[in-house]
């Protein structure tokens, strides 16, 4: 199986958290969500897989291009 690190797009907020740990995603569904300069922009995985890890919560502030979850893909 192969792992997807999910990056944040861009530096922001974090919104809302929508998948946890174990939880299964599919392609383009937002796993989190971002607030930057009053706009909301979804964070998704490219590819549908397995929850592994999320490593922020909501209200922590991250910089583009961190890692943000990872997904295990079939």
């Amino acid at each position: 199986m192969a792992r997807e690190e999910i990056r944040a797009p861009a530096m922001g907020s974090v919104w809302s958290v929508n998948k946890a740990v174990g939880d299964t995603a599919v392609a383009n569904e937002d796993i989190l969500v971002l607030e930057s300069m009053k706009m909301e922009i979804g964070v998704q995985s490219a590819s549908g897989g397995s929850v592994v890890a999320i490593h922020v919560a909501e209200g922590d502030v991250v910089e583009e291009n961190q890692v943000v979850a990872v997904i295990e893909t079939p």
